[in-house]
């Protein structure tokens, strides 16, 4: 039985020396990460596709069993939106090849201008998706949080091929107003919806967003604690991404949620030991 956690990076400045060694060539940067969290979120894809010599060197620092979940590329989801991309979706799939079994789901991150009337669109794109991968799918529309059809519809949309409906969990962020520059950027730029936890398939993923208080964070994800727990016994494989306005100390955190879970449900395999953050002596 196996959780997966991780960030929505595996390279952060204050990270450097304090929970990865540093410094550290870029070719072993994913690997000392992987010590700490067992999946990551490919959010770089979205703005660049990476040469695949790049994405040959992630799958050499990791192993088959690590999860990457891989964003499409915004000029696919955002300025084309899922229409007339088949030949840029097929070259960023083939770069992405080297990875293998580590891609966990293609993920397609929608605008939040991306509403119901567009749910034809999704579907016919998710139709022409080759089916030897997986896929999930996040909306900000707040129709799909707010208005039960629309919700419906979406699911209908999803389930019959297998995509998973991916929360992004800012609740508690918006509980009350920010403390610190970094949370009042995430103010600005994250979006304020109802929190969902429903898993269409076996393989549910969360986006939690806390605060830079790790009190507030922790207190924050009590919800997750216990809905992961309960599809770990239903025989679910989750993956949970941990992120905080600053990312500080968002490592450890999702090394901490695997803990919290791991409290309730013992059958559930232990993160690897972290890399030190410092070279061993003899002294």
């Amino acid at each position: 039985m196996r959780l997966h956690v991780g960030c929505a990076m595996w390279n952060h400045t204050p990270w450097q020396g304090r929970f990865l060694p540093h410094p550290l060539p870029p070719g072993e940067r994913l690997r000392a990460y992987s010590t700490w969290c067992n999946a990551v979120e490919g959010n770089t894809t979205f703005y660049a596709t990476p040469a695949r010599s790049t994405v040959e060197s992630w799958a050499a620092q990791t192993d088959p069993s690590f999860r990457f979940v891989v964003k499409l590329p915004k000029p696919i989801t955002h300025e084309r939106r899922l229409t007339g991309a088949d030949e840029e979706l097929r070259a960023f799939l083939d770069t992405m090849e080297p990875l293998g079994p580590r891609v966990h789901a293609y993920w397609i991150q929608l605008p939040g201008s991306f509403g119901p009337g567009d749910l034809g669109t999704l579907a016919a794109f998710l139709r022409r998706l080759p089916t030897d991968h997986r896929y999930a799918v996040e909306v900000r529309h707040r129709a799909f949080f707010e208005d039960e059809r629309s919700i419906r519809l979406l699911e209908q949309v999803l389930s019959p091929v297998d995509a998973e409906w991916v929360p992004f969990d800012t609740v508690t962020l918006f509980q009350s107003p920010p403390t610190s520059d970094a949370e009042r950027d995430a103010w600005t730029k994250k979006p304020r919806v109802p929190r969902r936890s429903a898993a269409l398939t076996d393989r549910p993923i969360v986006r939690y967003l806390g605060r830079d208080a790790t009190d507030r964070t922790v207190e924050g994800w009590q919800h997750w604690v216990g809905t992961v727990a309960g599809w770990l016994r239903e025989g679910r494989s989750p993956t949970v991404f941990v992120h905080t306005p600053d990312n500080a100390d968002a490592l450890s955190l999702a090394r901490r949620f695997h803990d919290e879970v791991r409290a309730r449900v013992p059958e559930v395999e232990p993160l690897p030991e972290p890399m030190p953050s410092e070279p061993l002596t003899l002294f």
